[in-house]
């Protein structure tokens, strides 16, 4: 193991043992190296790595905090693993996308608030006034789809399921956009079956919710066989 592991590890012990506190500062540079038995150097390639991973953060001048170790920072280094795999695995990031959502959408059907059940409410009302009037703002569509889906998956009560929806969901925008381009409809569909997600939501009903999400994100898996390669010109927004 290198030195620079035995900082990471060194830092997380002190975390996870109360040494250290969400928010709190690190000691100064010499007085933990010296704590963790490294050198000056190991220590700031291990204070690099851990503010990689979100769990430190340095500030010019100031020092280096420990994060407020927020699931949805701490899971963010997952999207670039995410983004590594590629268009050959982009059928299996969906999937997963799909396997996630349902779930969210089972529990919040039992925890969503009326605030929230009328925020989406709202969003709907909007994507439905932008499809009759102005068909051609794709992007705002995809904004609000994008904002449907967040209300749904923070309201679960499992911000580790929240934050893994985040990641996986924000690799999706460019299928979601070139899907809203390219397939006659997709739009007023997509607003549809939003709807259907809402009303079993409104009702409380967990396994209908979870059936309609899944019935709505396996029409867009349907349309990945047909999604262009990066090597293929992308569309642009109308």
């Amino acid at each position: 193991m290198s030195r620079t592991d035995d900082v990471v590890n060194g830092i997380k012990h002190m975390i996870l043992n109360g040494e250290l506190q969400p928010g709190q500062r690190l000691p100064v540079e010499k007085d933990l190296a010296e704590a963790l038995g490294v050198s000056r150097g190991s220590l700031r390639e291990g204070v690099r790595a851990l503010s990689i991973l979100g769990i430190l953060n340095s500030r010019q001048g100031d020092g280096t905090y420990v994060t407020d170790l927020g699931v949805s920072q701490l899971l963010s280094p997952m999207g670039f693993v995410v983004d590594l795999q590629g268009e050959g695995q982009t059928r299996d990031i969906h999937a997963i996308r799909r396997l996630l959502e349902c779930e969210a959408a089972r529990l919040a059907a039992t925890r969503i608030t009326d605030e929230a059940l009328a925020e989406a409410e709202a969003l709907l009302n909007e994507a439905g006034r932008i499809l009759d009037e102005t068909p051609e703002a794709h992007e705002r569509i995809i904004e609000i789809d994008i904002a449907f889906h967040r209300i749904i998956a923070a309201h679960t009560g499992n911000p580790v399921l929240t934050g893994m929806i985040e990641t996986f969901a924000s690799r999706t925008v460019r299928e979601r956009l070139w899907r809203s381009l390219r397939e006659e409809g997709i739009d007023r569909r997509t607003h549809g079956e939003h709807h259907a997600i809402w009303r079993a939501l409104y009702h409380h009903d967990a396994d209908s919710a979870r059936i309609r999400m899944a019935n709505h994100l396996l029409g867009v898996e349907d349309s990945l066989p047909f999604l262009p390669s990066d090597e293929d010109e992308a569309p642009e927004p109308a």
